[in-house]
């Protein structure tokens, strides 16, 4: 699992990356909200820790940049901002969670933990996600009705996506930008390629075509 940490306090910086390095994650850790951003578009991340209070660049517009370009990335504000009108900008503009400094490590794992939870982040070995149809998040096998597939790479990867958005439609600009690296990312016809795949396996009425937005998976 690999975090993205924008912190301006280097103590703080500090000890919760040799914490979260410590519990096997893997940190890239920022001061400042623009090196945070540029991050955020050279790497892929599972989850954002984001001061509010940062130079360049507030963690509330930061946020709100990324939603406007379809990135959607699990995010937990970690700030001194403690008023109910705080926390009420931070969700809208797009946080998952919100810890109040100071917080003790073990509370940063479990909100951590409820986040990888609630989106589905490292979901390992076999799931059943109907009565008949089941993945193995370890091996990219997909089995419906009995008949096993194996997934490629990239066909897991917008499989998976479906998946953690699943009853709600995504772009393919939303699954581009939120598996790939800008400079990585497949065209739309490829995206939409793996899709077709993907309806061949699981059938039609599982992957609906909803017009003028993209695609949404329904199990």
């Amino acid at each position: 699992m690999k975090v993205l940490l924008l912190e301006d306090d280097t103590l703080l910086n500090e000890i919760i990356e040799e914490f979260l390095l410590d519990l096997n994650y893997e940190v890239v850790t920022t001061y400042d909200g623009q090196d945070a951003l540029e991050a955020i578009y050279e790497n892929r991340f599972d989850l954002l820790l984001l001061d509010v209070n940062v130079p360049s660049i507030n963690g509330l517009n930061l946020l709100k940049s990324l939603k406007e370009n379809s990135i959607d990335i699990p995010t937990i504000y970690i700030t001194s901002l403690h008023t109910s009108n705080d926390m009420k900008n931070g969700f809208e503009a797009g946080a998952d969670d919100y810890i109040k400094k100071p917080f003790h490590l073990s509370e940063l794992e479990l909100r951590i933990n409820n986040i990888k939870r609630l989106r589905q982040i490292e979901s390992n070995g076999k799931t059943n996600l109907s009565d008949t149809i089941e993945y193995d998040f370890d091996s990219k096998i997909l089995l419906n009705n009995g008949i096993s597939s194996r997934l490629s790479k990239m066909e897991a990867k917008v499989f998976e996506y479906l998946l953690k958005n699943k009853d709600k439609a995504v772009s393919i600009e939303e699954i581009a930008n939120n598996n790939w690296v800008y400079d990585e990312a497949p065209t739309d016809t490829t995206i939409r390629t793996y899709i077709k795949n993907l309806r061949k396996i699981l059938g039609k009425d599982r992957i609906l075509n909803i017009k003028a937005i993209g695609y949404k998976l329904s199990l």
